[in-house]
């Protein structure tokens, strides 16, 4: 279990980190999301549950990482995530996919420090 929440560790913040240029790219180009860019920002919102839920299987069996860890990986995404879904609710005009790209990017850098402090780095 632990080799796969390592190995998802890393696919998550390479997701995060490709949506964000996706979203760059959309938004330099003048154009609107896709099926491709909201099927990504899906899958990453699931990949990000799965993995809560592995690290949780960790947790319980008996492994410890530092506090920071779990903020990182979990609390503070959720947090970015749902305040995108939040103001993007009422918008009624295009670009709606500003919001999670501007989320992603903080997302990339959150799960991307939660990957380090679970593997010892800094």
């Amino acid at each position: 279990m632990a080799r796969f929440h390592i190995l998802e560790g890393f696919v998550i913040v390479a997701g995060w980190g490709v949506l964000f240029l996706f979203g760059i790219g959309l938004f330099i180009t003048k154009r609107d999301a896709g099926r491709l860019y909201w099927g990504l920002l899906t899958v990453l919102q699931v990949l990000l549950g799965v993995q809560l839920l592995a690290g949780l299987v960790l947790l319980f069996s008996g492994g410890r990482q530092p506090l920071l860890h779990y903020f990182y990986g979990a609390v503070f995404p959720a947090l970015v995530i749902g305040v995108c879904h939040l103001f993007t609710r009422g918008l009624e005009k295009p670009p709606y996919h500003l919001f999670f790209t501007i989320g992603s990017f903080f997302v990339f850098g959150l799960t991307a420090r939660a990957l380090m402090t679970g593997l010892g780095i800094g």
